[in-house]
C-alpha cells in the first residue's frame, strides 16, 4: 500500500506499513537514531514496527545496566499498541553475559504474555544460518564492550578471530560515523579464516554497505539492525526474501 503526497509540485510516494501481517513492539535505547529508519526498509507490506525507548545515553557498564531497569513498563507500552513480537533491540546491552537475553525475554513475557526477542539471539541465529563460526567483529564501542561480545560469542560456540572498536563514547557519536566507514574498517581488518563479517551496533549506519562489502570480502556480512530485522521477520512466520540487505536476508 502506498501513500502518495504532494509537495511544491512534486510526487513523493512511500509505503505505508499498517501490520496487518505482523506487528513487531521495539524497545530501543534512548540516543539510539538509526534502528527506526533502517529497521522498515527491511519490512515487506504488511510488517509493521511500533517503538519505545528505554534510557541509555552512554556507553560506561552502568549505564548498559541502567537500560534494563524498567524494561516491564517499556514492553507493556508496546504490547498496549498490539506487538505480536517484542524486540529488545541494544547489542551491547544483551550480550552483556550469557544469560541476560534469557532474562530480558522472561521480565518482556512475565509483563505482556507476548513472545520476545533479543539483538544477541537475533545474531547466533543469523550466524548459524549463515554457517559462520568465525568472524570478524567490527564495532564503535571500547574495548570492554567489545571484550563482553567476544565472551558472549564464544560461549555461544561462535569463535571472534578479530575484533576492532573504535572506543567511541555513545549513541550520537556510533550514529555519527558515514557508511563509508564501516566498509573501510571491514576491508582493513579482513581476515581470509573469518567464515563472516559483523558490523555491531544498533545505532551505526552500516546497512547501506552490507551488499558492497559481501562483494568486496566474499563472505556473508551481518549487521545488528537487519539480523534483528531478519530474525524477528522468521520469528513471526514471514518468509519473505528481501533484495539489498545480503545473504541472510536473500538466502535464508
Amino acid at each position: 500500500m502506498n501513500a502518495t503526497t504532494r509537495h511544491k509540485g512534486s510526487i513523493v510516494q512511500g509505503p505505508v506499513r499498517f501490520g496487518w501481517r505482523l506487528r513487531l513492539g521495539m524497545l530501543l535505547p534512548s540516543s539510539n537514531q538509526v534502528a527506526e529508519p533502517e529497521l522498515p526498509s527491511m519490512l515487506p507490506d504488511g510488517v509493521a514496527v511500533h517503538t519505545t525507548r528505554l534510557k541509555l545515553a552512554g556507553g560506561g557498564r552502568d549505564e548498559l545496566l541502567r537500560m534494563t531497569e524498567k524494561i516491564e513498563e517499556a514492553a507493556e507500552l508496546v504490547a498496549d499498541a498490539g506487538a505480536d513480537l517484542i524486540v529488545f533491540h541494544c547489542t551491547a546491552v544483551s550480550t552483556f553475559d550469557a544469560g541476560m537475553e534469557k532474562r530480558i525475554g522472561e521480565r518482556i513475557r512475565k509483563a505482556t504474555g507476548k513472545p520476545s526477542i533479543a539483538t544477541s539471539e537475533a545474531l547466533t541465529t543469523a550466524f548459524r544460518a549463515l554457517g559462520a563460526r568465525k568472524i570478524v567483529l567490527i564495532s564503535p564501542y571500547k574495548q570492554d564492550v567489545n571484550q563482553r561480545e567476544v565472551e558472549y560469542f564464544a560461549h555461544n560456540q561462535i569463535d571472534v578471530i578479530k575484533e576492532h572498536g573504535l572506543a567511541l563514547d555513545g549513541g550520537n557519536a556510533f550514529a555519527g560515523v558515514e557508511p563509508g566507514a564501516w566498509y573501510r574498517l571491514a576491508m582493513q581488518h579482513r581476515d581470509i579464516n573469518a567464515d563472516a563479517y559483523f558490523l555491531s551496533c544498533t545505532t551505526i549506519r552500516s546497512t547501506p554497505v552490507i551488499e558492497a562489502l559481501e562483494r568486496d570480502l566474499g563472505k556473508p556480512v551481518v549487521t545488528s539492525n537487519q539480523a534483528m530485522a531478519w530474525h524477528a521477520l522468521r520469528t513471526g512466520g514471514v518468509r519473505d526474501k528481501v533484495a539489498g540487505f545480503g545473504r541472510l536476508f536473500s538466502e535464508h
